[in-house]
């Protein structure tokens, strides 16, 4: 029975001449897992609000949205509130209590429900999704994957039929966005909810999916079934095929008469049944460094607060001049302070922290900020404080107006924001301002570029245009330091990767020895090709052993 369906659905912002939504008809049914995605800024996430009154964007909308069979427009704002269940992109942007408790109950009591059923909506809710152990905390001592659990709770306690996800594990380790995905298809399965759901992040949630919207400059190119989808993009050689799941890329790359593979098993029973491993072991470029360290830590340790537990115990670390080093882990592990301390934002308890050999309180603070680094937070939106972008990169910029002009159409050219430059930064979407910010901090030219979730909201054709930007500045000596949970974008874009526990870095290593060695922190490149390949941690390197292995 159809839930949801638009009717020549276009959408355009205040200002702009450019559709952000553009003729999308589609029909969902009750009880569907639909997948959204696309390059950034496509349009996704402003599709996704229309279906939300509340959230809906201010501008034009043309065509028509039917919930349920009655034109949207015509809905009660209580019905949408309690029908059409929301969760952002940011897990802090949609908390608003102190109390995880009362973050629960919030919005029934907002509805005025009676307190008794509030209180045994709350009670089931938290026992579903396992929140009873931190039902007291308060929601700042929350870690993301936390938080992001407890914004789905507190919708699902509302009980919608339909429930939009922007992008919601975007900020979530590997292992807490396996198990985000995991409770969507739960609830899917078992309440028959209607999920519809943004992501960039396809491995794990593209198998589980009943259709994929894939949008472009706010169309809809494909809505099919995931396989007709993936196969659609692997026979094209379209460029969004390097979005797709591990098991797609490998396929695409060797063009066997074969269905195509979406998940990690169906890629190894894909790889083994039409590939040998005569030569089993992938031979990795070597790994060699400048012998200058450039950041060393020397016995840190750190805690928020006196009374506040260690975040870092001892930590020991050196990242060479020159070197692109990813740092990965859990969250609240202690990676962003890590980043804090070397940019000398946060002081440690303990411990020695050198920049290129010398103490960093040695520095003048315009010394470390003019010159020698910069730091990307993981919210953009921070470092934006003008009206445009263009007016936030004239900040960055120290020559007159026609050279400084010139810089900045160099770097908006090189990272493709030419026509985002008098957007306000605000209005632009995650991915974009992610790649906006990134321009400020490339017009400082620093010596110690770091990076805070920089693949946070990016597609996966701008990745690789950014591996490509940071390929660039090690090419010059710059070094390079990124905290990620993104361990695709990891085992291509380092030269070395270290993991976080406890407060320390467990291991640093290259990453086809890093990634070969773990079961999670991994890719799923290298969860086809173990057993079979050794060492071959990216989908490159798995076809690469397949064709040498006389095939493809």
């Amino acid at each position: 029975m159809e839930i949801l369906r638009t009717e020549n659905l276009s959408f355009t912002y205040p200002g702009s001449a450019k559709k952000a939504v553009c003729d999308i008809s589609l029909s969902v049914s009750g009880g569907d897992f639909i997948v959204v995605c696309g390059e950034s800024g496509c349009g996704k996430t402003t599709l996704l609000k229309l279906f939300k009154k509340e959230l809906a964007p201010f501008g034009k909308r043309e065509g028509q949205i039917y919930i349920g069979g009655v034109p949207h427009d015509e809905a009660s704002g209580s019905d949408d509130v309690s029908r059409i269940g929301f969760v952002l992109q940011d897990p802090d942007s949609q908390i608003v209590t102190d109390k995880v408790w009362h973050e629960l109950a919030f919005g029934l009591e907002n509805l005025g429900v009676d307190s008794q059923k509030i209180r045994r909506r709350v009670s089931e809710m938290a026992s579903y999704f396992g929140i009873q152990g931190w039902f007291r905390k308060n929601t700042d001592e929350l870690s993301g994957g936390q938080k992001q659990l407890l914004n789905l709770a507190s919708v699902m306690v509302m009980q919608p039929d339909i429930l939009i996800l922007d992008e919601p594990t975007s900020q979530l380790d590997p292992i807490a966005a396996a198990d985000f995905i995991a409770t969507l298809q739960k609830l899917n399965r078992e309440l028959g909810l209607t999920i519809i759901m943004s992501e960039h992040r396809l491995e794990d949630v593209l198998p589980v999916a009943d259709k994929v919207l894939l949008m472009r400059d706010g169309a809809a190119l494909y809505f099919d079934t995931p396989r007709c989808v993936a196969s659609r993009l692997a026979a094209d050689g379209d460029r969004m095929l390097y979005g797709m799941p591990g098991a797609v890329r490998i396929y695409s790359g060797l063009r066997v008469d074969a269905p195509c593979p979406l998940t990690v098993r169906e890629g190894r029973s894909f790889v083994r049944g039409n590939f040998g491993n005569d030569i089993s072991g992938y031979e990795a470029p070597g790994y060699s460094h400048s012998g200058e360290a450039a950041v060393e830590l020397k016995g840190v340790w750190y805690r928020y607060g006196r009374g506040g537990p260690d975040v870092l115990r001892g930590a020991e670390l050196t990242v060479y001049r020159g070197e692109i080093f990813c740092i990965l882990g859990g969250n609240g592990t202690g990676k962003t302070t890590v980043l804090g301390i070397i940019s000398g934002l946060l002081e440690p308890f303990t411990g020695k922290v050198l920049l290129n050999g010398k103490k960093i309180k040695s520095y003048r603070p315009v010394d470390i900020y003019r010159g020698m680094i910069s730091y990307l937070p993981q919210d953009p939106k921070t470092v934006f404080v003008r009206e445009s972008v263009r007016e936030d990169l004239m900040e960055m910029t120290e020559n007159d107006d026609d050279e400084g002009a010139k810089r900045i159409s160099a770097v908006a050219e090189r990272l493709g924001i030419g026509g985002l430059l008098d957007r306000h930064p605000y209005d632009l979407s995650g991915g974009e301002q992610q790649k906006c910010a990134l321009a400020k901090l490339l017009l400082l030219e620093p010596k110690i570029v770091l990076l805070d979730e920089p693949t946070k909201g990016l597609d996966a054709f701008s990745k690789r245009e950014l591996i490509k930007i940071l390929k660039e500045l090690q090419n010059n000596g710059v070094t390079v330091i990124i905290v990620t949970h993104d361990v695709e974008f990891a085992a291509v874009a380092a030269e070395r990767c270290a993991l976080m526990f406890d407060g320390g870095f467990v291991s640093a290593d290259t990453p086809e020895r890093f990634f070969s060695d773990n079961s999670f922190y991994t890719t799923a490149a290298n969860r086809i090709a173990r057993g079979w390949y050794h060492g071959a941690v990216t989908c490159e390197a798995v076809v690469e052993m397949c064709r040498r292995n006389g095939g493809g």
